[in-house]
């Protein structure tokens, strides 16, 4: 399949997602600019006319927001602080806690496949594996019913 092929069978949310996570990647090494500023920047993308623009702020604004919260909620699932998390990896996990957090009508089996597939595009070699790896344990955390139903 070619890649604009590929590329239309993407999902609004799909979109959204991989934008949003190029956006956090962005306040990230920016020295957390302003977000309100980035999340324009991104507007004005002619990929976010096929993205859901709304999920896109959502988590955007959200996953920066919560940043502290959320990888309070990783830190007992990673070997090394937050912080020292290549920021691709980070971007990744700060959208899936997220939306596991907050975003319940997500099914965690969605959150975890579409993080993977993130990080397969724009993370490390292996990085889907220790992306995989924490959102698994992240979801006997926050999605513990869903998961054993």
């Amino acid at each position: 399949m070619s890649e604009p092929a590929k590329k239309k069978k993407l999902s609004s949310r799909t979109r959204s997602r991989r934008l949003a996570m190029q956006a956090i990647y962005q306040w990230l090494m920016s020295g957390d600019a302003p977000v309100n500023d980035i999340e324009k920047q991104f507007a004005e993308d002619q990929e976010m006319q096929s993205a859901n623009a709304e999920y896109f702020s959502e988590l955007l604004q959200g996953a920066v927001a919560k940043r502290n919260e959320l990888s309070g909620l990783m830190a007992p699932h990673l070997s090394r602080p937050f912080d020292e998390i290549d920021p691709v990896e980070q971007s990744v996990l700060l959208i899936a806690a997220y939306e596991f957090k907050y975003v319940p009508s997500v099914p965690y089996r969605a959150v975890i496949n579409e993080a993977i597939e993130l990080t397969k595009v724009y993370g490390a070699e292996a990085a889907h594996k220790f992306i995989n790896g924490v959102l698994d344990k992240l979801a006997n955390d926050l999605r513990s019913v869903e998961k054993n139903t």
